[in-house]
């Protein structure tokens, strides 16, 4: 197993949940977990065996001293996470149950994080020994200071050699709060990525146009191309295509496209008895990128990323905390053995 650097910039969240299905504040209790996109990834990563570093800011208090340990304790380096005066992010989850669809109540607007200023990033020395650098698009829609903070990051990282994989992650709530100009922003930052997470949905934000093709899979294709073309350092896209039954029930597939003309697909798992969903397309991006380190060939990457994908919809929490071996026996036959 290679031990490659990444390096993954984004904000640090509380989640507090409503206890099994309930309505949140039915009962006077909270669940409370330690989440975020980019942090999401990288848990997932180290505990694939991936040197991870976190860079980030939190609140100098009790709350931003807890996601910081809950990080180090999953394996991530959080030498790069800054205190700062502020408050911490958090979001209110109530989960749903059969046709009650789950709900999220956000509460970061102004965090230390939103907040901290976009010069107060060194990252030459925050990205030194880097591979890899993964960033999401919940970062810039959080307001200007992160917007720039995120750019600024990403064209260190093309200056240094470094690959960015970006999840595109679109949240139009996030950006109409502060009249951000998203689809500017966004094309700057698909312009510096090796890899995107992304559909065609998001391109049609990024890049404008219409797919009216009739088929999932053809307009990603289509999107595809025209990524391509309009980004040349791109040389991969990635996405999962998702049919929700149910709250409990839902498909799962996958799409894997390449520069070269390579597309790979990942028949879809049908997923029963869903116990979290929240974190399910991170964990699928961290096993594309496990796959794309490791040097797994197309078809073994995006079957390791819904893999990692689809066992996140049995974990309760954002994070994904399961090993190669774990995934693997899920790619494999017997998946549903007793492991004895």
């Amino acid at each position: 197993m290679s031990h490659t650097r990444v390096v993954c910039f984004g904000e640090l969240l509380l989640r507090l949940g409503a206890p099994g299905n309930q309505l949140l504040l039915q009962s006077p209790r909270l669940e409370v977990h330690a989440g975020g996109a980019e942090a999401n990834v990288g848990v997932s990563l180290a505990h694939f065996g991936h040197a991870v570093a976190m860079v980030s800011v939190v609140a100098d208090n009790p709350l931003g001293a807890a996601v910081t340990g809950e990080l180090r304790r999953h394996g991530l380096d959080t030498s790069r996470v800054r205190r700062s005066a502020g408050r911490m992010g958090l979001y209110f989850l109530t989960t749903g149950a059969g046709h009650r669809p789950s709900e999220v109540v956000y509460d970061r607007a102004d965090s230390a994080f939103a907040s901290a200023a976009a010069d107060s990033y060194d990252w030459p020395l925050l990205l030194q020994g880097a591979q890899w650098l993964h960033l999401s698009g919940v970062n810039p829609a959080l307001g200007p200071e992160a917007a720039q903070a995120t750019l600024a990051a990403a064209r260190a990282a093309v200056a240094m050699g470094i690959k960015v994989s970006f999840d595109g992650n679109f949240r139009p709530k996030l950006w109409e709060r502060w009249g951000g100009d998203a689809k500017a922003i966004l094309r700057d930052l698909f312009d510096c990525a090796y890899i995107v997470f992304a559909d065609y949905r998001d391109i049609g934000v990024v890049l404008g146009g219409q797919f009216p093709q009739a088929d999932a899979q053809a307009r990603v294709d289509a999107a595809a191309a025209l990524a391509f073309a309009a980004f040349p350092r791109l040389h991969y896209m990635a996405c999962t295509q998702r049919t929700a039954h149910n709250v409990g029930h839902h498909s799962l597939g996958a799409m894997l496209l390449g520069r070269d003309g390579i597309r790979a697909l990942a028949p879809a798992e049908e997923l029963t008895g869903i116990v979290d969903r929240i974190g399910g397309g991170d964990a699928f991006a961290a096993g594309v990128l496990h796959g794309l380190i490791e040097g797994f060939d197309a078809e073994a990457t995006i079957r390791f990323g819904l893999a990692a994908g689809c066992l996140k919809h049995s974990i309760p929490g954002d994070f994904n905390p399961v090993g190669v071996a774990d995934v693997l026996a899920l790619v494999g036959e017997g998946k549903f053995d007793v492991r004895r």
